[in-house]
């Protein structure tokens, strides 16, 4: 057992200060009975606590840092910028030269907007496309997460799910009637929806690749009939790539699923780890945007030049060989891990959409947020706290998903997989069993 006294003091005088002692609930590790660690600093693979404890991290601050911790180019470019001035205020040349990169690779992307997080990105997304089409309604998915803004916590996934929270309090009753949430995965239920509001429904929104009820891949005829229809009912489509963009692969989910959005949305990995979003699409739409167009959008450090640069020298890093082979080691762990409970009895369903992984103990097949919910969440639980006892770190939620860096070693990989063996014996030692 791993000691943890300093994580614990920490926790508890932070409780003195923030909301349940985090700043973003899921960090609280309320859902698995834990403290969480509070950690002292991470390199390439490996994050270490502050009681001195090691671990290999999928978690990866979320998504973001696909290269590792630390990479050595991203705090070179953020430290020769952080020299010449930390914010202006006013445009820089690293803000239209990330944007060259973004367009490169997501050329969906015809003009876009610099923004600080995924909510701004998704948010805005949602104002522009109302403002364009003059309709209020939309359509997301249930266990989608697009941010905490009011119009998506109509049963959302991330850390609403991992709290079992019905909504949120503070959503106005007019803005729940305008949000649409249907089930992932379920075509017939979006044709109905635009059936029986042909003019009111101004965009569909969806993750291309779910990651906030666990990791759920959308299947292909079910985004190309979405494309179908928002071309067919005037609505527009949006892409929330705020997980996947740069993330799941080289070309984003778009171009993984060979899908053309109006609009999109792009966070974590386009920042290199430093607080940055976009949002952007065709040309036509974006000009709605303020100053040309009248939909009001601002942010004070929108373009913030330590996190341009951060997300420049990260881009232009990464390769498509870099993915194959982050997904290569994706593979094998998730292969690594099947057997592993195969051996232990232990029914699991993993899923592995390029370097991004998950899995869910659950004997049956999971495609939607009604599936996923019936995976055996209090065994994950005590899974999560046994496993990082073995020196694995993984997201704190059955409702989250895991990621792989360019970092990761062989070594890494195989020291998880025998993590995994491990904690399923001394669950099966205790006698902890594999039901919800």
């Amino acid at each position: 057992m791993r000691e943890t006294v300093k994580s614990e003091q920490a926790f508890k005088e932070s409780n003195s200060y923030f909301p349940g002692g985090v700043n973003s609930p899921v960090r609280a590790f309320g859902s698995v009975g834990g403290t969480p660690l509070f950690i002292d600093k991470a390199k390439g693979s490996h994050i270490y606590d502050v009681d001195g404890n090691e671990y290999v991290d999928y978690v990866l601050s979320w998504g973001p840092m696909i290269l590792g911790h630390a990479e050595e180019q991203v705090l070179e470019a953020v430290i020769e910028t952080a020299k010449k001035g930390t914010s202006f205020g006013a445009p820089s040349p690293l803000e239209t030269e990330l944007a060259t990169w973004v367009k490169k690779r997501v050329p969906s992307i015809e003009t876009m907007r610099m923004v600080n997080s995924g909510t701004e990105a998704t948010m805005s997304a949602i104002r522009l496309a109302r403002g364009y089409t003059n309709r209020e309604k939309f359509i997301k998915f249930n266990g989608c997460y697009h941010g905490h803004s009011d119009s998506f916590l109509v049963n959302a996934g991330s850390g609403v799910a991992t709290f079992e929270l019905n909504d949120s309090p503070g959503v106005p009753k007019d803005l729940i009637k305008a949000t649409l949430s249907l089930d992932y995965n379920d075509l017939e239920a979006v044709e109905e929806a635009f059936k029986r509001y042909p003019d009111e429904i101004a965009a569909v929104i969806i993750e291309p690749i779910a990651g906030n009820m666990g990791l759920i891949p959308a299947k292909p005829e079910f985004l190309k009939g979405i494309r179908e229809l928002t071309k067919q009912y005037g609505a527009l489509l949006i892409l929330d790539e705020v997980m996947t963009g740069f993330r799941c692969d080289y070309d984003s989910a778009q171009g993984l699923y060979g899908i053309d959005p109006d609009l999109t949305t792009l966070g974590k990995v386009v920042g290199g780890g430093l607080p940055a979003a976009v949002f952007g699409g065709k040309k036509k739409y974006m000009d709605g945007i303020a100053p040309v167009g009248s939909v009001y959008q601002a942010g004070t450090l929108s373009g913030n030049p330590l996190a341009m640069a951060a997300g420049i020298a990260t881009l232009k890093q990464l390769t498509r060989e870099d993915y194959d082979k982050m997904n290569q080691k994706a593979l094998r762990l998730t292969d690594g891990i099947e057997k592993a409970a195969k051996e232990y009895n232990v029914p699991i369903q993993t899923t592995c959409r390029g370097t991004m992984w998950g899995f869910f103990f659950n004997e049956h097949p999971v495609i939607d947020f009604k599936t996923s919910k019936e995976s055996a969440q209090t065994y994950f639980g005590h899974f999560h706290k046994e496993l990082l006892n073995q020196g694995v770190y993984l997201s704190p939620s059955q409702f989250e998903t895991n990621f792989m860096s360019t970092a990761h070693t062989d070594e890494d990989i195989d020291k998880t997989i025998n993590g995994f063996k491990e904690t399923f014996r001394v669950l099966e030692e205790k006698g902890i069993k594999h039901d919800k």
